[in-house]
């Protein structure tokens, strides 16, 4: 039981780390990139899994 919390814990940590990596990048980088500001999210998720 602990260890799915921490699990879960590193997870979200990922998540947050990928979200704020990209939010950080410019609209032309993610554009570069193939990314929309609305992607940003989906990708964070499919990172953290």
């Amino acid at each position: 039981m602990f260890g799915n919390v921490v699990k879960k814990l590193r997870s979200y940590q990922k998540y947050q780390e990928t979200y704020r990596e990209l939010s950080r990048l410019s609209s032309r980088e993610l554009t570069d990139l193939g990314i929309s500001r609305a992607d940003i999210p989906y990708i964070a998720r499919r990172a953290a899994q």
